[in-house]
C-alpha cells in the first residue's frame, strides 16, 4: 500500500488500500488454554470422504449380491466367477471319488446297522441304518449331479438335485418318526453289549470324516447338494454316537430306556425339517432357470 506523510507525524496509512485477507481459525478453551481447531471446511471435507467411503462399500457389496443373483437367475452357480475351468473339473472330480466312496462306506455300515437294530432292539441303530440309505440315495444325487462335466456350474441341475433330495429327506424321516415312535409305545429295551458299542464308534467316525469333506468340497463348487450330502452325513455321525450315549445311559439307569427313541425322533424331525426347508427354497429356483440351457 501506498503510505503518505503527514506535516507532523509519521507515514499514516492509505484509506483506499484494501487489506491482506485474514483466515479466521475456530478456538476453544480446553482446561484454561486455548487450543487451535481445524478449520471448518476441512472438517466438513473429512466428514464427506468419510460418507463417500461408506457409501462406496455399500455399492460394492450391493453389486456382489447383483452379480450372485443374475448368475443363478441366468443358470450357473457362483463358482463360474471364482473358478478356473481345470480347477472347477478338479474339484468336481473329487466330489464324484468322495460321493462313490461314501456309498461304499454307508451301504456296509447301513448294513450292519439294520442288523444290529433288530439283534439288539435299539431304534437308535435302526435310524441310523435308515439314515445311512438316505446317505447312499443323497451321494447317488451327487454323482448324478457332477457326472456331466459340462454341468458343473449348472444352477437348474443344483436345484433338480436339491429338491429331490428333499423328497428323500421327508420319506425318510416318516420311516425313522415310525420306527422310533413304535418302540417308544411298546417300551421296547435295548440290549447293551461290546458289539453294539464297536459298531456306534466305527459308525459315527467314518460319518464325521465324510461330512467335513463334503462340506468342504461343497463351500468351494458353491454346491447347495453337496452340502446337504454332508449335512445328511453329519447326521449319520450324531445317530452313530447316539447309539453309543443311549445305551451307555440305560446300562447305568435303566428308567431312561426313553432316550433311545427319543433321540430317534428327534433326527426324524430335524431331517424332515431339513426336506421341507430345500423344497421351499429350490423349486421356485427350478422354474426360474429352467428355460436355461440344459446339459443332458
Amino acid at each position: 500500500a501506498q503510505l503518505e506523510r503527514d506535516n507532523d507525524g509519521p507515514l499514516a496509512p492509505d484509506p483506499t488500500a484494501v487489506p491482506d485477507p485474514v483466515t479466521v481459525v475456530e478456538t476453544k478453551a480446553v482446561n484454561g488454554q486455548c487450543e487451535q481447531t481445524e478449520p471448518l471446511d476441512q472438517q466438513q471435507q473429512q466428514q464427506q470422504q468419510l460418507h463417500t467411503e461408506s457409501q462406496g462399500e455399500a455399492l460394492k457389496m450391493d453389486q456382489e449380491m447383483k452379480i450372485t443373483d443374475s448368475l443363478e437367475d441366468g443358470g450357473l452357480l457362483e463358482s463360474s466367477m471364482r473358478l478356473k475351468p481345470h480347477e472347477a473339473q478338479s474339484f468336481r472330480k473329487k466330489a464324484l471319488w468322495v460321493s462313490w466312496v461314501s456309498i461304499v462306506v454307508t451301504i456296509v455300515l447301513a448294513i450292519v446297522a439294520f442288523t444290529v437294530s433288530f439283534m439288539r432292539h435299539s431304534a437308535s441303530a435302526f435310524g441310523f441304518a435308515f439314515d445311512a440309505m438316505l446317505d447312499v440315495l443323497s451321494s447317488i444325487i451327487v454323482v448324478w449331479r457332477y457326472s456331466n462335466a459340462a454341468a458343473v456350474h449348472s444352477a437348474h441341475r443344483e436345484y433338480i438335485a436339491c429338491v429331490i433330495l428333499g423328497v428323500v429327506f421327508i420319506l425318510s424321516s416318516f420311516c425313522i418318526m415310525g420306527k422310533a415312535i413304535h418302540d417308544l409305545a411298546t417300551k421296547l429295551l435295548p440290549e447293551v453289549d461290546g458289539f453294539l458299542f464297536s459298531v456306534s464308534i466305527v459308525s459315527g467316525l467314518l460319518c464325521l470324516v465324510l461330512a467335513v469333506i463334503k462340506f468342504m468340497l461343497g463351500k468351494v463348487l458353491t454346491s447347495r447338494a453337496l452340502m446337504t450330502d454332508g449335512f445328511n452325513s453329519l447326521v449319520g455321525a450324531i445317530m452313530g454316537f447316539s447309539i453309543l450315549i443311549s445305551a451307555e445311559v440305560f446300562k447305568h439307569e435303566p428308567k431312561v430306556w426313553y432316550l433311545d427313541g427319543t433321540i430317534g425322533v428327534l433326527i426324524g424331525f430335524i431331517i424332515l425339517a431339513y426336506g421341507v426347508k430345500l423344497l421351499v427354497d429350490m423349486v421356485p429356483r427350478i422354474r426360474q432357470t429352467r428355460n436355461y440351457e440344459r446339459f443332458e
